[in-house]
């Protein structure tokens, strides 16, 4: 099973973190190992400043390659919502010297994923989701905000990667990221409906 995650997909959280705006979707993979099995997220020992990033997850169904836009809703039947945490010092040190990221954004743990549902019982094109941390909104987006669509996503990373049944695509997260620590309680909300509930050791 392959995480593959878009980064900078809200242009507001692209200028908050002083990004330019992509052209084309900016691709970024996590390992499996990196789904979190449980509620409850231990920050790791190598960062001092770990970020939370809201984003809505799609599960392929359909396995496929070179796919085309047009068709590409045939490939997933299930969306969730799930939180990329991500090594924001480690990353930034990374970046600085031109490295990949992958130690700041594919370490264990690091891709949290709550239960998927039918898509047919949501608007996919003006979806609202939500974070809160301590019972406090950080998190507001909605789907329509995105920069490349999930039919666009899949698309584009088709040309690259073969599809596969039970590969999960993060889709980007909007404006809101900020630092976790001990004793925060996190809950995220699909609509009106809270599906992720996760406490930070």
């Amino acid at each position: 099973m392959k995480i593959i995650c878009i980064g900078r997909n809200y242009s507001e959280h692209a200028k908050e973190l002083g990004n330019a705006i992509p052209d084309k979707p900016v691709i970024f993979m996590k390992p499996d190992t990196a789904v979190l099995k449980g509620n409850d997220f231990y920050i790791p020992e190598f960062s001092t400043d770990v970020h939370y990033e809201l984003e809505v997850v799609v599960k392929i169904s359909k396995g496929g390659k070179y796919i085309q836009k047009e068709a590409a809703n045939k490939h997933y039947e299930e969306i969730g919502l799930g939180i990329d945490f991500t090594a924001r010092d480690l990353q930034s040190d990374l970046k600085s010297k031109g490295l990949p990221w992958e130690l700041a954004k594919g370490f264990d743990g690091s891709a949290v994923v709550g239960n998927f549902f039918k898509k047919e019982n949501y608007n996919l094109e003006s979806l609202n989701f939500s974070l809160l941390k301590n019972k406090e909104k950080v998190q507001n987006g909605n789907s329509k905000d995105m920069i490349f669509t999930v039919d666009d996503i899949i698309a584009f990373v088709s040309q690259y990667f073969t599809l596969r049944v039970g590969d999960l695509i993060f889709t980007g997260t909007p404006e809101g990221v900020g630092k976790v620590s001990e004793n925060d309680i996190l809950e995220a909300y699909l609509e009106d409906e809270k599906v992720l509930d996760l406490r930070i050791l």
